[in-house]
């Protein structure tokens, strides 16, 4: 059997009953298939409206994270779809570390936009979902109208990193219990409570569904000879010619991608006079600190931004 077929026979769906009566969640699931795996997403607002917003998550979250933001984008009248990353949320989970890439999760994401059709997108990514909603955007930019990074980057390993990057790839490989719930907990300023904890835990009953999480944080290029450097280094180039609309909303207390947000500003011209916003009181995951401020956020930049129709 090929090796990509095998994989797909042999992919995890975390049980249904996981997901019952999550808090502040009451958003159905929705499904599609690619290239032989189900990927989970949330799907709300119009479905004919003329601006979606395509919400990523990063690591080791899933759509949850986004489920402040979601109605208020929807109740400005845009769309709003937030899937679930392969190996993370409701999506199907590969058996093991090795079976993960950067370049896997750009692919399925990428065929996610092209499947669903979706046009007149707002990409919105955070954590991972900047390394990996970036370089859709770049290759399907027509299809996007507009980019706000959130506690991000597009690292191509010319430049170190930050040294809470490296302490967290040391943590997330040595220590024996990944405890997702815990580490957003810890990486929040708010203080969760327990059953918001246990809804981060909720995708993963046991070690074997947490490849992708284990993974994540060794596929972050940090050497200029990373696989994906050159991709990276590409759509750079892409983002250094990108005159559309671009946002930066990151938060005063995240030091994992503190200082992101200066580059941005600086290279890409699409970035230059934009309203950009530091979001006060707000750790990494600035959708739980401060998730209806950045809604809005995200619902202003669109509606101060018109794009021209088709």
């Amino acid at each position: 059997m090929p090796r990509d077929l095998a994989l797909r026979s042999s992919a995890l769906r975390s049980p249904d009953e996981r997901f019952v009566d999550l808090p502040d969640f009451p958003f159905a699931p929705n499904y599609v298939e690619i290239d032989g795996l189900r990927m989970h997403y949330l799907d709300a607002g119009p479905r004919d409206a003329p601006e979606t917003v395509l919400l990523l998550h990063g690591e080791p979250s899933w759509c949850f994270l986004y489920r402040k933001l979601i109605p208020v984008i929807a109740a400005a009248g845009y769309r709003a779809v937030a899937p679930d990353l392969i190996g993370f949320g409701r999506s199907d989970k590969l058996p093991a570390r090795a079976d993960y890439s950067y370049r896997l999760h750009v692919t399925m994401m990428t065929r996610f936009v092209e499947a669903l059709d979706l046009r007149g997108v707002t990409l919105f990514g955070q954590d991972w979902g900047g390394l990996i909603g970036l370089r859709v955007a770049v290759a399907l930019d027509d299809r996007f109208a507009r980019i706000v990074a959130s506690n991000t980057g597009l690292p191509t390993g010319d430049h170190p990193l930050t040294e809470a990057f490296l302490r967290w790839r040391e943590y997330s490989q040595s220590v024996p219990v990944f405890h997702a719930g815990g580490i957003v907990k810890g990486a929040c300023v708010t203080d969760l409570a327990p059953e918001i904890v246990a809804a981060y835990d909720a995708p993963f009953p046991d070690e074997r569904y947490q490849a992708g999480a284990r993974a994540f944080p060794m596929l972050v290029p940090t050497t200029p000879d990373d696989p994906e450097a050159p991709a990276n280094r590409r759509a750079w180039q892409a983002l250094q010619a990108w005159e559309k609309p671009f946002l930066t909303a990151f938060s005063d207390s995240d030091p994992v991608t503190k200082g992101g947000d200066a580059t941005f500003q600086k290279l890409i011209p699409g970035a230059q006079g934009q309203p950009h916003v530091t979001i006060r009181g707000a750790g990494h995951f600035l959708q739980e600190d401060k998730g209806e401020e950045l809604a809005q956020v995200i619902a202003t930049f669109i509606a101060q931004t018109p794009r021209a129709r088709d």
